[in-house]
């Protein structure tokens, strides 16, 4: 049997909403300002949509305590990691919604950033209990090889620890470069 083809296309359809749905579950999408959280994040958006349902934009800083820094600002100026990342999220956002239509036209009630510290995929998920979220949505760059076996995927760990459905999305770019 053939799987069954979902279309995002015809966004005239009129979703159908399911008996006790609840519309105040948000979508949460966990970016990282890649290209795949870019993808990701003009499919959450548009899902959120579709749903009638909230958006939750969610960026982790890595636990400095964790992890090293890593942000990688264009001016050479030392910044405190929070910081630097709360710029890099304004950039971000900033530089997205001149890509993705629907970002500039959302109701800001209806989209929340939230950017938050520590183990990314512990908190991913501890948001996604926190705002009883409907479903996690993030970019995956399908690393492989000896960088997936010491670093691991994030992506993979929260869609194995995750108790709602998880969508992975990759960016044309990742797609055309397997």
């Amino acid at each position: 049997m053939e799987p069954l083809g979902v279309s995002r296309k015809n966004k005239s359809e009129e979703s159908v909403v399911a008996p006790g749905h609840d519309p105040g579950r948000p979508i949460i999408i966990a970016i990282d300002f890649s290209d795949d959280s870019k993808a990701a994040l003009e499919w959450g958006l548009e899902e959120a949509a579709l749903r009638k349902a909230p958006a939750a934009i969610l960026h982790v800083v890595h636990d400095p305590a964790e992890t090293p820094g890593y942000y990688n600002k264009k001016k050479k100026l030392i910044v405190p990691l929070t910081e630097a990342a709360e710029q890099l999220f304004d950039e971000y956002i900033e530089e997205c919604s001149n890509e993705i239509p629907a970002l500039k036209s959302t109701d800001e009630l209806l989209v929340r950033r939230k950017l938050a510290k520590g183990i990314p995929v512990r908190r991913i998920l501890e948001f996604s209990e926190k705002w009883d979220a409907r479903m996690i949505v993030m970019g995956s760059r399908g690393q492989t090889g000896i960088k997936h076996l010491l670093m691991g995927s994030k992506a993979e760990q929260v869609v194995q620890l995750a108790s709602i459905p998880v969508v992975i999305v990759k960016s044309p770019a990742t797609k055309k470069s397997e």
